[in-house]
């Protein structure tokens, strides 16, 4: 239901045919994002609300898991489809760009697809990429991950983040930076 929404929306603003189904694919896939989920599911006080709703015993668990992107972006979802059952897709789709909009403009604005244009330049000059994951720390329910960027066999950067996704477009975003200059 999120991704279709979405889809909807972006379709004609970006009139396929002319910018490219492989845009609009990249686009829709950051606007609706597990770290696009968790803003939307903070901005709309789900964390306050699964506290109030929470039951005394379940509050220790709980603040572990409400911090989580994954967490908080399968709740925003399942609300996403709790929303359509009961409103239908038209009522619900609405609420769902409003809700989404930001994430939407940001995507629009600034692609954060930085594995990609690594990818790009790198196919430019015969060389590939490859990510290894060099650290992970934090319990499982909060783990920050390192990755790092090699191009021949020798690192290039390294980056971090919450995933492994996220550490990866962070190393590449670092590699892009040490590549380019």
């Amino acid at each position: 239901m999120l991704g279709l929404a979405v889809t909807t929306h972006l379709y004609p603003r970006l009139a396929a045919e002319s910018h490219g189904a492989g845009r609009l694919t990249k686009i829709r896939a950051q606007a609706v994002s597990g770290r696009s989920c968790r803003a939307v599911a903070e901005r709309l006080g789900l964390p306050e609300r699964l506290r109030a709703a929470a039951p005394p015993e379940a509050a220790s668990s709980l603040e572990g898991l409400i911090r989580t992107e994954r967490v908080l972006a399968s709740v925003i979802e399942a609300v996403i489809g709790a929303c359509y059952l009961e409103f239908g897709f038209v009522r619900t789709s609405v609420a769902v760009v409003e809700a989404f909009e930001p994430e939407i403009e940001q995507a629009l604005i600034s692609p954060a697809d930085f594995k990609s244009a690594l990818q790009e330049l790198l196919a430019r000059r015969g060389a590939v990429v490859r990510y290894d994951v060099v650290a992970e720390d934090g319990p499982p329910h909060d783990r920050t991950f390192a990755v790092s960027a090699s191009v021949g066999g020798e690192e290039v950067a390294r980056g971090s983040g919450r995933s492994k996704k996220d550490a990866e477009q962070a190393a590449a975003f670092a590699a892009l930076d040490v590549l380019e200059r």
